[in-house]
């Protein structure tokens, strides 16, 4: 008897392993995300396993710090990891990581990550904060008036109706790009505009072509409409909501009856806030940016706008819509409206 219950305590804590070493091993080969995206990870000369451990679990490279510290451990490679910057998907799982880390293939790329809507401002202030460029250099590299000057091979024709004054605010496409970490500014700018030419179909040329705006005055509409809603898109890249749309065909309406835009993301753009809802001395600011005060589009775009926004510029969807307003204490939906009266209500329900 005695010896069936050592037998079995036996088998119990043999299973009990076994259970664990699988558990392990099928962790360490489960990547921490279904992403293909690639991400810039450096190991810095000296750092402890742990530290590389924790580092990861920061930029969602591993979900269980532990688990990598294990298998290095059992691997016995850590005294074999080279310091350098790593290009890396996220799909990794540990063995492919560790592999990466002792193979010393250091990359001489960076991924930089340009968000739908930033001023040229914001991009540079970003671009410096990643030590990818000073951010006064790209600023003066955006500011210029002619693309030439800084991309003298290249000729883009939808900056032909830019006008002569206007910088590259507006075709500075927002996207994720992979630059070598001595690219210059002039460099990353190309790649932008040659992003926006991709992007930018011959279908939109000619359908922006057979209309009343210049490509120009579409991107200025598609940077506010960006600025003021929120595009969700879900996994296949396609919007969950048509409120772009709506938007873009209210501010159609408006400027086709003599309204004023009364965009609230212009008036943000020439205080560089993020009020909600402007005071009324932010509202009666004298710039050709406010759009409560003059009618007609702002002088230029308000941000480089995505492919979304610049769609629901050149398709907007027909509404008898005038006012809309996003709820406050709520999800930020938007709410539509008809007539002022209506509106004014809906502000009374949603803003107070």
């Amino acid at each position: 008897m005695f010896k069936k219950v050592i037998l079995i305590i036996i088998i119990i804590l043999l299973a009990a392993v076994g259970a664990v070493v699988f558990y392990f091993f099928n962790q360490i080969s489960q990547p921490a995300s279904d992403s293909a995206d690639e991400v810039i990870f450096s190991v810095k000369k000296g750092e402890g396993v742990k530290v590389i451990a924790s580092n990861l679990e920061k930029q969602g490279l591993v979900k269980n710090p532990f688990l990598f510290n294990a298998y290095v451990y059992l691997d016995g490679s850590e005294a074999k990891f080279i310091a350098g910057d790593y290009l890396l998907k996220k799909n990794y799982n540990i063995k492919e990581l560790v592999k990466v880390f002792i193979s010393g293939k250091v990359t001489n790329e960076r991924v930089i990550k340009i968000i739908e809507g930033w001023t040229k401002n914001e991009i540079a202030e970003y671009l410096e904060k990643e030590s990818v460029v000073a951010e006064e250099d790209f600023l003066e590299a955006a500011d210029v008036v002619d693309s030439r000057k800084i991309i003298p091979d290249k000729n883009y024709n939808y900056l032909a109706d830019k006008p002569a004054k206007a910088d590259l605010e507006g075709f500075l496409f927002p996207d994720t790009y992979r630059v070598f970490k001595d690219s210059t500014s002039a460099q990353i700018i190309e790649k932008m505009l040659d992003n926006f030419g991709v992007k930018f179909t011959e279908q939109m040329r000619t359908d922006v072509a057979n209309g009343k705006m210049t490509v120009f005055q579409i991107v200025a509409l598609a940077s506010v409409i960006e600025a003021e809603v929120k595009i969700d898109l879900d996994e296949s890249g396609q919007p969950v909501n048509n409120d772009h749309y709506i938007v873009a065909g209210i501010f159609y309406n408006r400027l086709n009856s003599g309204m004023p835009l009364e965009s609230d993301a212009t008036i943000n753009y020439i205080t560089s806030g993020d009020n909600p809802q402007p005071t009324s001395d932010e509202l009666s600011i004298d710039s050709p940016y406010n759009t409560y005060k003059y009618t007609g589009l702002p002088p230029g775009p308000i941000g480089n706008p995505s492919l979304e926004a610049i769609k629901a510029a050149i398709y907007p969807e027909e509404t008898d819509y005038l006012y809309f307003l996003h709820k406050i204490n709520d999800d930020g939906s938007i709410v539509f409206s008809q007539t002022y009266q209506e509106h004014l209500e809906n502000k009374a329900k949603y803003l107070n």
